[in-house]
Order: structure tokens, then sequence, then C-alpha cells
């Protein structure tokens, strides 16, 4: 059998892509609030989502800078300003949240019956 789950590496995969990219407890969420906001900063992310650390939005924020998911902008200025936002890569995974939200919440309802 070819396609043995033993043989079978999901991480070359379209789907393994997209999960590697939306790995993490709150990469989902920072997303969202980037489509929301369109641009926002380091500390309204924080108190956006409230229970990550700054480390942990740091280390999200880099993840997924480098993914090419979204753009950081440093402004020359003291206090060092330094805003976020979605590039086209990042705006184009939107609806493929949406299509997860939509599902859970079908499954929730569906469960509550």
């Amino acid at each position: 059998m070819e396609n043995s789950p033993s043989k079978y590496d999901v991480k070359s995969t379209g789907f393994g892509l997209t999960l590697s990219l939306i790995n993490g407890k709150y990469k989902m969420v920072i997303l969202y609030l980037l489509h929301e906001h369109q641009i926002i900063r380091h500390n309204e992310l924080k108190r956006q989502i409230g229970t990550i650390s700054y480390k942990t939005l740091s280390i999200m924020l880099k993840e997924l800078e480098k993914d090419g998911l979204i753009n950081r902008v440093e402004y020359p200025q003291i206090p060092p300003k330094v805003e976020y936002s979605l590039t086209a890569r990042g705006l184009s995974l939107i609806p493929v949240l949406d299509s997860m939200c939509e599902w859970g919440e079908n499954q929730s309802k569906t469960e509550a019956t």
C-alpha cells in the first residue's frame, strides 16, 4: 500500500502547509484582529487578546512575518512605533479561517441539540 500512514508526509501537502502557517494558540486570533483593524500596534494586539504574554505575542508576530502573512512597519521615533497589517497572502487566508469558524459554529449547534 503506497499511501500508508507511515509513508505519507502530511507536511509536504497543501493541507500541511496551511496548518504550519496557522499552527499556534494565537495565530488565528492575531490574523483575525489584523483583518478587523487593518493596522494595529503591538500593545493594542496585547490588549485585545488579553491572555497572551508580550514574549509569546512577539514570537507569534515574528513567525507570521517570516511566513509572509503580515507586514511589520517600524517608524524611527522615540518611543519606537511599530505597526502590523496583513499582507495579500495573509488576506487570502481569511476565507479559510472563516470557513473553519463556520464549520465549528455549525458543529456546536448540532451538539447542543
